[in-house]
């Protein structure tokens, strides 16, 4: 009993977190109240759900434990006596999930979304309260996506929270003409929650399905939301996440060890995701090519390609010239040198990547050092490249990537060796 109990908790936390977050938003009207409460409740129900069995609607079941746990939080702190009072009044024995019109969106995650991501919030911060109160990230996952210490982000948070609170932003959806100022910052968050789930930061699978399929929904509201003619970047931000996430099964084997790209048996790769993302694309480049339609041409080019070897790398190599004219950053710029690699060959992209370690900015990113480490062993340099994965297996915390790592670097030790 224990055993299935904490798994469905486990399961709920990790797909339902800012469905479960954003209605007790709607309701509390304070992050910190609802994000304790909702911590409060999923306790809770790993006792009571050992003893009485898993409930049949469990999300419904933590909304409604968390109301209640929200007004002793109230009462507990012997203010907001007036919340309380409206709380308590409008409080029902079961919890109903809201529907869904076709005219109106009502989801509470994008009423948070557009709350998080308000104008008065510096951008740095908007995306990361998004990530921890939306995606339910942790704080040190989401100083992975900024590539700053832990402690620098749990400060950008609190500070964050607080300042919705004082500034008393509403939690409402913007009307149209105040959508272009927080678009960007929206799509940031979506794609970066979607990459949490594409390669998850920490823990055994390297693919979190919940938090890819949770952005892919996000970015279809979004287009919703602005229809009839959504903005380029959000059909082109559709349109990537839909071309990597048809990559998904394929990218790991049945022990959940990585497969690269170039190995993939792109037989089980989902080739309906891909044949409705390639019309996107081409929306999105027509309308005027921007960071997500370039990102999501050049997925669009690796999913076309019948085999490993018939990937158009010259055409790759242009779209990220073009990416880093758009969206200069030494994360852009690593991926570029990697399609200089394919391209060109490991030696060129091996001066790039060299180029960039003298620059500085990757020296906490493990694939920088694993990339480096990859040019190095294709370029002969073992030994080498054994110090370059040893520096990136101190870094990686996914033990899919894990894994992976070590395979190379045992490849190499026992190349260096032999030499």
């Amino acid at each position: 009993m224990h055993g299935l109990a904490d798994q469905a908790v486990e399961t709920l936390y990790r797909s339902d977190w800012g469905r479960i977050v954003a209605a007790l938003i709607r309701q509390v009207g304070d992050f910190e109240l609802a994000e304790e409460a909702a911590q409060e409740a999923f306790a809770a129900a790993v006792d009571q759900w050992r003893t009485s069995g898993v409930p049949e609607f469990g999300r419904a079941w933590i909304i409604q434990t968390a109301r209640h746990k929200a007004i002793d939080l109230i009462r507990r702190r012997s203010r907001f006596n007036e919340k309380l009072k409206s709380l308590a009044a409008e409080a029902n024995p079961a919890y109903e999930e809201p529907g869904y019109g076709s005219n109106e969106i009502t989801d509470d995650r994008l009423r948070l979304i557009f709350t998080c991501c308000h104008p008065a919030l510096a951008l740095e911060a908007q995306i990361a309260l998004t990530l921890r109160t939306l995606g339910g990230l942790e704080t040190d996952e989401i100083a992975r996506a900024f590539l700053v210490p832990a402690a620098t982000m749990a400060q950008r948070l609190v500070r964050a929270k607080r300042k919705i609170r004082d500034a008393r932003i509403p939690y409402t959806i913007p009307g149209m003409d105040d959508m272009p100022e927080r678009l960007d910052a929206v799509l940031t968050v979506i794609y970066l929650i979607f990459n949490e789930g594409y390669a998850a930061t920490r823990g055994g699978p390297l693919v979190r399905k919940d938090l890819c399929a949770g952005a892919i929904e996000l970015g279809r509201l979004v287009r919703t939301l602005m229809a009839p003619q959504p903005p380029a970047e959000a059909t082109g931000l559709l349109a990537l996440m839909l071309l990597h996430d048809a990559r998904r099964d394929a990218r790991m084997d049945a022990a959940g060890d990585v497969i690269v790209l170039d190995e993939q048996d792109r037989r089980r790769w989902d080739h309906r995701q891909i044949a409705e993302a390639l019309p996107l694309v081409e929306e999105a480049f027509q309308a005027g090519p921007g960071t997500f339609a370039i990102q999501a041409a050049i997925a669009a080019l690796h999913c076309r390609a019948i085999t490993a070897a018939d990937t158009d790398w010259a055409q790759i190599l242009q779209l990220y010239d073009a990416l880093e004219r758009f969206h200069p950053s030494p994360v852009v710029s690593l991926n570029r040198a990697v399609a200089v690699a394919m391209h060109q060959g490991p030696r060129p992209a091996l001066a790039l990547v060299n180029a960039l370690a003298e620059a500085g900015g990757l020296e906490s990113y493990h694939l920088f050092h694993a990339v480096r480490a990859d040019l190095l062993r294709r370029i002969g340099s073992a030994a080498e490249a054994a110090k370059s994965y040893t520096q990136a297996l101190e870094l990686v915390v996914n033990d899919s990537e894990r894994r992976f790592l070590e395979r190379r670097l045992g490849e190499c030790q026992s190349l260096a060796t032999l030499r």
